[in-house]
């Protein structure tokens, strides 16, 4: 199964490939789509998308896993990440990709097992996971990966349902 995880983001939306096939990971490719500040909103909006589809495109995922929106202090920005989240979902829907959104909870608890995991274990479980030398300098970028992991496991113990 190839899924696409992704981090919503509307400055930095990290995205991960990975393949999960018999309890083994391999990544494919990560990163992340970055929109410049000072840019209007919907423009950046508009480069979410494209770059969206261009990796649906490209790397043909059989789901895309995406972080449920965490909302903060600052309900400006939690706004907008939920508007760069809807972007998300609806190149997933219009490409007839299965969607899946994860809490930040259930993120950690698939990853380190338990869901109160500080960010650096959940990025050397990452790193082991994976089998990558180092994690990604963007936070968004390893969270992606974190939440395509998420997804495999997931839909393995859906499976046996």
């Amino acid at each position: 199964m190839r899924i696409l995880g992704i981090d919503p983001g509307f400055a930095i939306t990290g995205y991960s490939v990975i393949d999960y096939e018999g309890n083994k990971f391999k990544l494919i490719t990560s990163g992340a789509i970055e929109t410049k500040a000072g840019v209007s909103f919907p423009l950046r909006l508009t480069k979410i998308y494209d770059d969206m589809q261009m990796l649906v495109k490209e790397y043909k995922p059989d789901a895309i896993s995406v972080e449920e929106l965490f909302f903060n202090n600052n309900i400006k920005t939690g706004i907008n990440v939920a508007q760069a989240r809807g972007i998300v979902l609806l190149v997933g829907c219009k490409a007839g990709i299965p969607t899946y959104e994860y809490t930040p909870l259930q993120v950690k608890q698939a990853v380190v097992g338990y869901g109160r995991a500080e960010k650096k274990q959940v990025q050397k479980m990452v790193q082991s996971i994976l089998r990558v030398e180092k994690v990604p300098k963007l936070d968004d970028i390893t969270d992606s990966m974190a939440i395509a992991i998420c997804h495999a496991h997931s839909s393995k113990f859906a499976e046996k349902l």
